[in-house]
């Protein structure tokens, strides 16, 4: 398999934005409607999607861009998945949806345009673990995909 290049890992990480946005057009009951027995509703996913964007935008990325250290840690997932959970409840679909672009476009603005070093740069974060932007695209693609596909099968189930 070929090996992806920084353009195409950032290219492949906007594409969620699209989807996000074709996502306003689903009535509002599809949102709060659990995909399947036991699993979340696609307004959990995307605010679960969209907390992790902020978390790593907040605590990685800023910081690089600032200059200053990384305080990204491994996280409990269970707890941090809940807490995004619970805090889809407080929220419109449209309000997900929107904040989800949001923080993906500020990782995408950030990101865009670096040079191939700044990609592959190895920080160390708080944890003291290593930490690349290249890294961090690679390991995430594989989660946007997994929940994209999770939705789109739900929805066409849907319509």
């Amino acid at each position: 398999m070929a090996v992806k290049t920084n353009e195409q890992l950032v290219l492949e990480f906007q594409a969620l934005l699209p989807f996000v946005e074709s996502l306003k057009e689903a009535p509002e009951a599809h949102w709060n409607t659990p995909i399947g027995e036991g699993k979340w509703t696609v307004k959990d996913i995307i605010c679960h999607i969209m907390l992790w964007d902020k978390y790593f935008y907040e605590e990685a990325i800023e910081k690089i861009k600032l200059g200053q250290p990384l305080t990204s840690r491994h996280l409990d997932f269970n707890e941090f998945n809940a807490n995004a959970v619970e805090h889809a409840k407080s929220l419109s679909a449209l309000q997900v949806a929107e904040d989800c672009i949001l923080q993906r476009t500020r990782i995408l603005d950030t990101i865009t345009g670096l040079t191939e070093e700044e990609y592959i740069q190895e920080y160390k974060d708080g944890d003291r673990k290593k930490f690349s932007i290249r890294k961090h695209l690679r390991g995430f693609l594989p989660h946007d995909k997994h929940h994209r596909k999770q939705i789109e099968t739900f929805l066409s189930r849907h319509r």
